[in-house]
């Protein structure tokens, strides 16, 4: 049986650390546009319960209200999405980003309060912090499990931006994106093998 090609773990972490980069770079790039247009790109956040709000479910995450709510998610989406990226592939880490994304969107665009538009990474921040805790869960795999219990043990007050605080925060995205990280994590967790069979 041929087995498949071992990848390099310091290849592989290194380039899920500069995927990550690049990608908050982007963020902070997108966040100069909007500034410098006098915040015209939040009118593409999420708009709830409107057909014309509805593309803010993809937009949504990538654009901030300033640059304290960008500066405000950065470490703990460079932190979280580094750990999500680096156990599995590419494909696994930017499916579970498109689930995340789409559930913590359509849950806003369903119970935000009307008039109220909906703009930020938090949800996806929310949605990795989920995906790690579940990943550990539902993998059985060491490292996943070491991971999860790291992840527990530094953000685990995360839990409580699901919780209604401050005005002007959106902790439906929280909750969504939470609840999307766990979905992602069941939807591709890895699949079981099966216990060889003795042969006599």
């Amino acid at each position: 049986m041929n087995e498949p090609p071992r990848t390099n773990p310091l290849a592989h972490g290194l380039k899920a650390g500069v995927g990550m980069v690049l990608f908050v770079a982007a963020l902070w790039l997108v966040q100069v546009v909007n500034a410098a247009t006098g915040d015209a790109l939040v009118q593409y956040g999420i708009q709830p319960r409107s057909a014309s709000g509805l593309e803010g479910i993809v937009f949504a995450p990538f654009i901030h209200g300033n640059f304290a709510h960008i500066a405000a998610n950065t470490l703990p989406l460079l932190i979280l999405g580094f750990l999500a990226a680096v156990r599995g592939t590419a494909g696994r880490f930017l499916g579970a980003s498109a689930i995340i994304i789409l559930v913590s969107g359509i849950g806003v665009w369903l119970t935000a309060a009307p008039g109220s538009v909906t703009v930020g990474a938090s949800g996806l921040i929310l949605g990795y912090f989920g995906y790690l805790l579940a990943r550990g869960l539902f993998d059985h795999q060491v490292a996943d499990i070491v991971i999860a219990v790291v992840v527990a043990v530094f953000y685990g007050t995360l839990i409580f931006a699901v919780l209604p605080s401050a005005e002007g925060v959106s902790w439906q995205a929280h909750l969504f994106g939470l609840i999307g990280g766990v979905i992602a994590a069941w939807t591709l967790r890895r699949p079981r093998r099966a216990a060889r069979a003795n042969l006599i």
